[in-house]
């Protein structure tokens, strides 16, 4: 990193990278102004970005340019008539008036989690698992496809089956037996969750590991930059 060839914003940039980023390491003392200052100011760029988001790709060319341009729809008045009513969750006395616009946006929010989950989650680990099944692949090594087929299979089933829910222990319910028995099924599926989430700790861990180290690489291109007299990273 060559600061003198940055331009004034780009150096303005960079520096406030810097110090951001001292401040957020400054975590490694414990909790401390500092930390607290930079995760401020990281949640405030979020929220304003947020509201500059909503604002250019919904507010403006959805709610108000059509009025503006008069190519409004009944869509357009219905958003207005939506957004009029969440403003009264705001007033502690007449917040009941935007439940049914909350409810709607909850149940939508809701309807498309499940069909995310559905469509892009059960069927397609279903239908992954059902093809396995279907590949050869090399004829020598035919046995090891269907032992990795069958061992694939078996995870997810248990797996889904840990997942399951019944209503009553009780040891004279009619489908007590059964579920004694559903229960040594459900502790594997439980052991493979452990090792999925074991995964996927260990890829959280190692993303964050590579931050860090891009973050030191940072802080070493700049003190190179700028302090060239004390190049102890050499």
């Amino acid at each position: 990193m060559n600061i003198v060839d940055l331009s004034l914003l780009d150096l303005s940039g960079v520096i406030v990278g810097f110090i951001l980023t001292i401040m957020v390491l400054s975590y490694l003392f414990g909790d401390n102004p500092l930390f607290r200052f930079s995760v401020h100011v990281f949640i405030g760029v979020s929220a304003g970005y947020i509201v500059i988001i909503t604002l250019s790709n919904i507010i403006l060319p959805q709610m108000v340019f059509p009025i503006i341009n008069g190519t409004s729809t009944v869509l357009t008045y219905l958003m207005w008539i939506g957004a009029f009513f969440l403003v009264f969750k705001t007033i502690p006395g007449l917040s009941r008036l935007g439940n049914g616009v909350m409810a709607y946006l909850v149940g939508v929010g809701v309807a498309a989690a499940i069909g995310g989950a559905v469509l892009g989650t059960i069927f397609p680990q279903s239908m992954g698992v059902i093809n396995l099944f279907g590949r050869t692949g090399n004829v020598t090594n035919h046995w090891l496809h269907w032992l990795n087929s069958a061992i694939i299979f078996f995870a997810t089933l248990t797996t889904l089956l840990y997942f399951q829910f019944h209503v009553s222990k009780r040891d004279d319910h009619p489908l007590a037996d059964w579920l004694k028995r559903l229960g040594v099924v459900r502790v594997i599926g439980q052991v493979f969750i452990a090792i999925t989430f074991g995964v996927l700790f260990v890829g959280v861990y190692i993303a964050s590991i590579s931050a860090f180290i891009e973050r030191f690489v940072f802080i070493r291109d700049f003190l190179m930059g700028i302090l060239p007299q004390f190049l102890v990273f050499k």
